[in-house]
């Protein structure tokens, strides 16, 4: 009886420490998010930003979970030093009045073990929409390098720029905008 009682005591320990939330840290050097748009039909030009910070919450076992992200708008990167400072301008992204944009996590929809789709609120320019990113290449394991449990994603989306006071050159330059966003995080 008492062997019985320490295997249940145990197993309900090991449980639910399985069952709690993990919070993971984004690594800077790995994470960012990328934006693509047609550029007066003669190509789709993607750019970048350097600076994201921010922390997911998954609980694999519940299958839930929270996404945070703040993306320093003045670290875009276009290859162009004269367009990044365009881009950032009154009329587009205007970084002097909104030096940052952010998504949080609404919902977090599973397939399987693995986080599927993302809900979430998105600002721009101080103008909130929902958005929900399409999740890709989901991996959680030890990183090999740093000997720590970490995650790691691609998702996407498309918005309208024109829903973010971002209108400018439309239709010559395309209204819609994919983003992908590479993250990986590091486990607290």
């Amino acid at each position: 009886m008492k062997t019985l009682t320490l295997f249940s005591l145990a197993a309900a320990f090991s449980v639910s420490a399985f069952a709690a939330p993990e919070t993971y840290v984004l690594d800077a050097n790995h994470s960012f998010p990328t934006f693509s748009y047609s550029h007066l039909g003669y190509s789709v030009q993607t750019s970048r930003f350097n600076k994201t910070t921010g922390k997911v919450v998954l609980d694999k076992a519940a299958k839930s979970g929270s996404v945070d992200v703040t993306i320093d708008m003045t670290s875009v990167d276009t290859g162009s030093p004269l367009f990044n400072g365009h881009i950032q301008g009154e009329e587009l992204f205007d970084t002097a009045k909104f030096p940052v944009a952010t998504f949080k996590s609404t919902a977090v929809r599973f397939d399987g073990d693995k986080p599927a789709e993302v809900d979430g609120q998105l600002t721009i320019k101080g103008i909130t929409r929902p958005v929900t990113l399409q999740v890709k290449n989901f991996l959680a394991m030890v990183h090999p390098m740093m000997k720590k449990d970490a995650i790691g994603a691609n998702a996407t989306t498309v918005i309208k720029r024109s829903e973010f006071n971002i209108a400018k050159f439309v239709p010559y330059v395309g209204d819609e905008v994919t983003i992908g966003v590479a993250l990986e995080a590091i486990k607290e």
